[in-house]
């Protein structure tokens, strides 16, 4: 009896030292110095009943298992069971996620959340191995080579993607739409992401593609930017900002591609429980085209930071924004790091948009809606249409002859409508606003 109670002892203070250590001032006294209620109160029979059951599997389970593997499975338990987003990450995890948001990492470029035990794909990143191989937003992955992910948590699902550069690994994935299963081959590769390219799609029309949101996403876009309005001698007429299948990142890069644009007001604010998760974000007078009209792209892998800047340029009337319906996911998590080198990926608050909305599990409802759809051209040598310049005796147009010169296509370069639809019409919408404004 007494090393029972000397047992539920140590592990009670262990648990209590976990705690502590992981969530910080978790315990301590709340509502600016109110008296703890018994709400606060320690669950004293919840953890007897957890030391019990750590008793339990440490007695009686087939195989050995370590205090540490116990204990770290537990705050892992702790944290999956709140919300999708929140995570405690390893070491070694902790350092992938700073790597991450820098620019380079190893694996696959493909993000992912976890939906019904299976792997939900949010968006592949653009030039990795997952977008080469036709990985696709909302497809779900149900096997890492011939390993079910199903009872998989997500830190092992993305840990076994994970591997050395040049080997490969089979997803097996569920697609809405098709019949059965698809199996695809994916090599493994230094995943070196540029978050932000551009070019003019026209005269006096630029484009800027920004892919994630990282620590330098800011800097890029300013030098994007000032690029494109010297390429069109010092002003754009419009621009197109595509932020299709951009799974987000860091909070401070979706406010400085924001501030790009904005002159004043609100660009994000967040509310949470704890009074540093309650920010406010406001633009900088100095958007970098000055004016120009823009049209913002989404569509539904378009998540978190993404939804931060179509939202606040949206609600500003700053842009025009097309495509689909964003992901929705509108929740802030803070790292916090704890003193074994590991850290907790936890969720502290949401976001809102400058007139107060919250996109948690709603997302940003574009203003002008585009079905995702992808156009096929016909071949241009069986079918070129008759004019009235093809035709015989045709009567001349009065300010001189024609040269009877065919004007033909460009067979090296297809249009812009048959290579990306979205992007066709967007470019469409700024010159007709650019013509209205005239």
């Amino acid at each position: 009896m007494l090393k029972k109670k000397a047992f539920f002892i140590l592990s009670l203070g262990i648990m209590l030292g976990v705690f502590m250590g992981v969530c910080g001032s978790v315990f301590a006294e709340r509502d600016n110095g109110k008296a703890v209620t018994d709400t606060d109160a320690l669950p004293y029979e919840d953890l007897r009943a957890f030391t019990d059951i750590f008793g339990l599997i440490k007695r009686d389970y087939v195989e050995p298992v370590t205090d540490k593997k116990l204990l770290e499975d537990a705050v892992r338990g702790m944290l999956s069971g709140l919300d999708p987003h929140s995570a405690y990450l390893v070491a070694e995890e902790y350092q992938e996620l700073k790597e991450g948001t820098t620019g380079q990492f190893g694996g696959l470029g493909i993000e992912v959340t976890m939906e019904n035990g299976f792997i939900k794909v949010v968006s592949p990143i653009d030039d990795t191995p997952a977008q080469k191989a036709g990985i696709k937003t909302g497809d779900l992955i149900i096997k890492l080579d011939d390993k079910p992910v199903k009872g998989m948590s997500l830190t092992d699902a993305v840990k076994m993607m994970r591997g050395e550069p040049g080997s490969k690994i089979v997803l097996t994935i569920v697609r809405e739409g098709e019949e059965a299963p698809l199996k695809l081959t994916l090599t493994r590769d230094i995943i070196k992401v540029k978050s932000v390219k551009s070019r003019m799609l026209e005269k006096g029309y630029g484009y800027v593609r920004v892919s994630s949101f990282q620590s330098g996403t800011g800097d890029a876009l300013k030098e994007a930017l000032a690029a494109l309005k010297k390429e069109n001698g010092g002003n754009l007429k419009g621009l197109v900002l595509d932020l299709r299948n951009n799974p987000g990142g860091v909070l401070n890069a979706a406010v400085e591609v924001s501030d790009a644009f904005l002159k004043s007001g609100l660009i994000v604010y967040t509310e949470g429980r704890i009074e540093n998760s309650e920010m406010r974000f406001n633009a900088a007078p100095d958007d970098l085209i000055d004016g120009a009209p823009i049209v913002v792209l989404i569509n539904a892998g378009s998540a978190s930071a993404s939804e931060i800047v179509a939202g606040a340029l949206q609600d500003q009337k700053r842009a025009v924004i097309m495509g689909e319906k964003s992901f929705g996911k509108g929740s802030v998590q803070t790292i916090l790091p704890a003193s074994n080198g590991a850290a907790v990926k936890l969720t502290t608050a949401r976001y809102y948009t400058p007139s107060g909305r919250s996109i948690q599990a709603e997302g940003i409802e574009p203003d002008i809606t585009l079905a995702p759809l992808k156009l096929e051209t016909i071949d241009k040598a069986d079918f070129i249409p008759v004019k009235e310049a093809d035709l015989s005796h045709h009567l001349q147009n009065g300010k001189g002859a024609a040269d009877g010169k065919k004007v033909g296509l460009d067979k090296d370069k297809e249009n812009l409508d048959v290579q990306d639809y979205s992007l066709h019409e967007a470019l469409n919408l700024l010159k007709g606003i650019s013509i209205i404004k005239k």
